[in-house]
């Protein structure tokens, strides 16, 4: 096995991979109680928004394309809604 079939390839864009959960205030207003907090996978951020779910008003998990050094972010891809969240902007 040679070196370079470990390393990952330069072009690949960074994901940004986060997942939050809200519960709703004296007010009604969903707020957020969980997160933003950033995941390894898209597979294991729909595996913690699903596990939030039952215990959260609403819960998102999603993805972009990110590359912070650069500044460059890709339009957010929405893996898993459940229950009530804002508007994403």
């Amino acid at each position: 096995m040679s070196m370079s079939e470990n390393i990952l390839p330069q072009h690949k864009t960074p994901k940004l991979i986060v997942v939050t959960a809200f519960d709703r205030d004296e007010s009604g207003d969903l707020q957020p109680v969980f997160g933003p907090a950033e995941q390894q996978t898209e597979d294991r951020a729909i595996r913690t928004a699903k596990g939030l779910a039952a215990k959260h008003a609403g819960v998102i998990a999603w993805s972009r394309d990110a590359n912070p050094s650069l500044g460059e972010y890709g339009e957010p891809t929405t893996l898993f809604v459940g229950g009530d969240v804002p508007d994403m902007e």
